[in-house]
């Protein structure tokens, strides 16, 4: 069987068709997040630990980490993305103790986030261009480590999924070429939305089953693609998920966390109540009053594509005797809640000098 071993410090995840689908959170991202971008550039990296711990808590395997900001001070992110990544590594991974996924399109800040990383972190990622392959490539076997395949090359991204398959294969077969095994090629075929492309789904699942059986290699993707522009993006991910992995897909780059319930949203429900003539207790507090009423938390927890992936990890018996799944839906509070438990290292926060 093929397992691709990423580690911390302290702790290893390991991607493989026999093992629990490995959850890959991707909270720790600025693209498309104005507040964290603006709090980066401050040095402010206070969400940045909540998100790890966030994420950590709510089932995460591996975190990944990018540190793709544009500073409207410096706009050039050669510059400016290394130091930030390895600052973000540093600070994260003196927090939880999970493997980390570096992640970046800049070369710098690729090696930068080595060079700080303790264990063996997965490398987020090589494609099927020229440059990327020459660059990339040298670094997974220098410091011995594994990579994330992304099925595009200097043509784009195709629709036909046998030339995503093809270029999957291009990049296992070079990467062999500097002796890296198959078994540190974690591919991701792209998912395309399937609001764009009706055949979206049924594309994924048949290239991983091809990735699998062909190549013999793990698989990834962004898994919320799937859903993009659609409403409800929360119930197709929840049906997509396990239906990867039913394919054989191994991990997925995600969200592991449900938002909390803001207070603009419990404030509004608030005055539905109120407009019905209903009457609340005035010492409801909110969290209370969310679970009531079927808001969800104040605080983040698991969200909905967690259970799906737990529930599918027992049906798969990669959760042999349940013990997993039964963890995992012990109430809050409990000894040996998996949900529920704390990703920092005994002891408590661990500061760099």
């Amino acid at each position: 069987m093929t397992r691709t071993i990423v580690e911390s410090k302290t702790k290893t995840a390991i991607i493989g068709f026999d093992q629990p689908f490995c959850v890959i959170g991707e909270r720790i991202n600025p693209t498309g997040r104005k507040k964290l971008a603006a709090e980066l550039e401050a040095g402010d990296f206070s969400t940045v630990e909540s998100d790890a711990v966030a994420q950590v808590m709510a089932g995460a395997t591996v975190l990944d980490i990018n540190a793709g900001v544009v500073y409207n001070s410096n706009p050039n992110p050669n510059e400016t993305e290394p130091p930030l990544m390895r600052k973000m590594i540093e600070l994260v991974q003196g927090l939880v103790d999970v493997p980390l996924c570096i992640d970046s399109s800049v070369p710098a800040a690729l090696e930068a986030g080595l060079q700080a990383c303790e264990g063996r972190p997965l490398l987020n990622s090589v494609t099927g261009e020229e440059d990327r392959l020459e660059f990339v490539l040298p670094l997974v076997k220098k410091y011995n480590v594994p990579v994330v395949a992304i099925s595009n090359d200097d043509t784009g991204i195709s629709e036909d999924p046998d030339v995503r398959f093809a270029v999957a294969k291009k990049i296992v077969e070079r990467a062999a070429d500097f002796g890296i095994p198959a078994h540190d090629i974690v591919v991701d075929p792209l998912v395309m939305p399937i609001g764009a492309m009706a055949t979206a789904g049924n594309q994924v699942f048949t290239l991983v089953r091809r990735l699998r059986e062909e190549l013999g290699v793990n698989t990834t993707c962004g898994a919320s693609n799937i859903s993009f522009g659609l409403p409800n993006r929360h119930g197709i991910n929840n049906a997509f998920l396990p239906m990867a992995m039913g394919a054989g897909m191994t991990s997925a780059i995600m969200n592991p966390v449900a938002l909390p319930v803001t207070q603009k949203a419990i404030a509004e429900k608030k005055a539905e109540i109120e407009a019905a003539g209903l009457v609340l207790p005035p010492d409801m507090d909110d969290e209370t009053f969310v679970t009531l009423f079927g808001l969800g938390s104040t605080k983040p927890r698991p969200g909905k594509e967690m259970e799906a992936i737990r529930a599918a990890n027992l049906l798969t018996n990669n959760d042999p005797h349940g013990g997993a799944w039964i963890s995992f839906n012990k109430p809050a509070g409990e000894q040996g809640g998996e949900a529920r438990g704390s990703g920092r290292r005994a002891g408590g926060r661990r500061r760099r000098a």
